[in-house]
């Protein structure tokens, strides 16, 4: 018995060993996956239209509740080419630089190593018991919005989905910024000092409608994966910040159909879950060239002549945007809080980008609750200061509550702009400044 689970751990620890040791062929498929050709499947072509009547032929790179959408006849998927998405090559650089430094401590949350680029760029293995593990940390310190941006501005619109009713439009200002892991934007690495040892903040700010003007939200998440973020709320009629408890990030934020744990796919801590790599595939997912889709008509452009991507199918809850197929790595998320309120996320994410433009959410009781879209779209299509910034630009999303029958959908500018997000917006002396 002794010699069998001396065995067993010693094969453990060598398939964790040998995953750490990356190399420049790891790189090369890491980044540029299409490289020698794109994937494809029997009977897909692009420009062909997947619908009610032939989706079961496409089940198998159709995430279920995609699956389930299409097979009701809710909405159809439009199939566009598949196109590579490079990222700055700062990052892909500094992969190369940092890889074979980066390693996982004992517990779930704790690395070292990671200075800057992805942390594990090598295929993960089923194994490897932490590969999940380290599919999220990739995740965390991707290239997703680059080292800061903005969204200027971001529509959220709550609908009934059976009766296609617009209830309620929001209007934000959002803002990023990593202080550690930067590539690109001067000071790379890290922004010094940085006294409270901050990886990254996000900030927003609502604009409209008047009764929730000048509600900000401040997330300021720590190197420390272990250390809880701090999460401020200013709002404007009461003109005071109040701390967010951590029960409250998995709260319905401002009565949408998004937690703040949602945000960018997953808005939490590597050590608040368990990770589980559930394999690869190739998947349809929604990706596309902003440029060439069609826009929404009734939001006025903007001064640049920007327009928002629109929406249709039932209930207008599904933006109108091609999908690809790409490579996929199906991540699971587990809640180690017995009292949150979903069992699991099931994550597909582009292997390339490392961004997640489809979540599968589970209630407590096992069954699908929500859909989580977010429409990526290549940055040399899209404005003109975007292109050539190797950052995949987050463009349009969809939260639908499967069993209430309700959807909040988003529209997005991006703007890769450092001057928009100083370091003076993330601080809660910005939040009572900026409500006055």
């Amino acid at each position: 018995m002794f010699k069998k689970t001396f065995i067993s751990l010693a094969l453990t620890t060598a398939v964790s060993a040998s995953a750490m040791a990356a190399t420049e062929q790891d790189v090369q498929n890491a980044f540029y996956p299409y490289k020698n050709g794109v994937p494809t499947y029997q009977g897909l072509s692009v420009g062909m239209t997947i619908n009610q009547g032939n989706v079961d032929q496409f089940k198998e790179i159709i995430d279920p509740a995609m699956y389930d959408f299409i097979k009701a006849g809710d909405t159809e998927i439009k199939v566009g080419e598949t196109t590579s998405f490079d990222l700055n090559k700062s990052y892909v650089d500094a992969t190369r630089k940092y890889m074979n430094d980066v390693k996982l401590g004992d517990k779930v949350g704790e690395i070292s190593g990671s200075v800057a680029g992805r942390p594990f760029p090598q295929e993960p293995s089923m194994d490897d018991p932490r590969a999940g593990e380290k599919l999220a940390w990739n995740f965390k310190y991707g290239y997703n919005w680059g080292d800061s941006a903005a969204i200027w501005p971001f529509y959220w619109t709550f609908k009934d989905m059976n009766s296609g009713k617009a209830e309620r439009t929001l209007k934000f200002n959002f803002n990023f910024l990593n202080y550690t892991h930067r590539t690109q934007q001067a000071p790379v690495p890290a922004i010094t000092p940085n006294p409270s040892n901050l990886f990254r903040a996000t900030y927003l700010e609502v604009l409209e409608p008047f009764d929730v003007k000048n509600t900000q939200l401040l997330i300021q998440r720590f190197e420390d994966d272990l250390k809880r973020d701090n999460a401020y709320l200013y709002l404007g009629f009461q003109r005071r910040v109040r701390r967010l408890s951590s029960g409250q990030v998995t709260d319905a934020f401002l009565g949408s159909d998004i937690m703040i744990e949602d945000f960018e796919g997953y808005n939490g801590r590597i050590s608040d879950m368990k990770w589980t790599y559930k394999g690869t595939r190739n998947m349809l997912l929604p990706m596309y060239n902003h440029n060439d889709m069609p826009l929404d008509t009734e939001i006025p452009k903007d001064e640049d002549g920007y327009q928002m991507i629109s929406y249709g199918g039932k209930g207008n809850c599904f933006p109108n945007v091609t999908y690809q197929l790409r490579k996929v790595y199906q991540l699971e998320g587990e809640p180690l809080d017995p009292n949150h309120p979903i069992s699991k996320r099931q994550h597909f994410i582009d292997t390339q980008t490392f961004t997640i433009p489809r979540t599968v959410t589970y209630d407590r009781n096992g069954a699908i609750w929500k859909s989580f879209s977010i429409g990526q779209a290549h940055p040399d299509h899209h404005l003109a200061q975007n292109k050539g910034s190797g950052v995949s630009i987050d463009d349009s999303f969809t939260m639908i509550d499967m069993q209430a029958q309700h959807c909040t959908t988003g529209q997005f500018k991006g703007i890769i702009d450092p001057e928009l997000t100083p370091e003076s917006k993330m601080t809660v002396q910005n939040l009572r400044a900026s409500g006055r």
